[in-house]
């Protein structure tokens, strides 16, 4: 949940996935009352419990280097008010699913109602594990997308990006993409400096 720039635009195909996406999915509907007047401003926006929900354009950013299929499964990370769970869930389309995780169970529960309200049952946000970081499941995530910032590369979520998948990461204030081939070596690269609230690894 955060500030920044200089990520690049990606790709058409991307791209027009990307602005349609952020366009048929108001940040309004995913913000608190309050803050509901701001929601087509260009920053993060107070959500709660020291949390915020993310610059556009920042999201815009960070989905766009994700480069999210139709059909992937997807694991969003500090999932906050749901709007980017619900995002996702517009790219990857109901032939997907996008699981997006909230250590916070009030939020969790708000970006529930607010991820139902959206009407896209392939997306769901649930209250994190405690001293789980992520979601593991056996056969990994296509795609995976933090939206807090690390102090370390966290390999536990490193290991729950399957082969020929991806992970959009903070890390410190450099945005980190996490590419696993599909023979399972990983390799990073880093896309611009950004200011996150911070992931809690327990």
């Amino acid at each position: 949940m955060g500030r920044g720039a200089g990520l690049p635009t990606g790709a058409g195909g991307v791209d027009d996935a990307v602005t349609a996406a952020l366009r048929d999915v108001d940040r309004r509907g995913f913000l608190p009352r309050a803050r509901q007047r701001a929601a087509t401003d260009d920053r993060p926006l107070d959500i709660g419990e020291g949390q915020t929900c993310s610059q556009p354009s920042t999201v815009s950013a960070m989905l766009r280097l994700l480069e999210v299929p139709r059909g992937a499964r997807v694991l969003d990370v500090g999932a906050g008010s749901g709007w980017t769970t619900a995002l996702l869930a517009r790219l990857v389309g109901p032939e997907g699913q996008v699981l997006g995780v909230e250590r916070h169970a009030d939020l969790a529960a708000w970006g529930a109602a607010n991820v139902a309200r959206a009407g896209m049952p392939w997306a769901r946000v649930v209250v994190a594990t405690p001293g789980v970081l992520g979601a593991p499941r056996d056969d990994g995530w296509d795609r995976v997308l933090v939206s807090a910032a690390a102090d370390r590369l966290p390999g536990e979520l490193v290991d729950q990006v399957a082969p020929g998948g991806r992970m959009v990461i903070p890390v410190r204030h450099a945005m980190v993409l996490v590419e696993r081939d599909a023979r399972g070596a990983v390799r990073t690269s880093e896309h611009g400096t950004y200011s996150f609230v911070p992931l809690v690894q327990d």
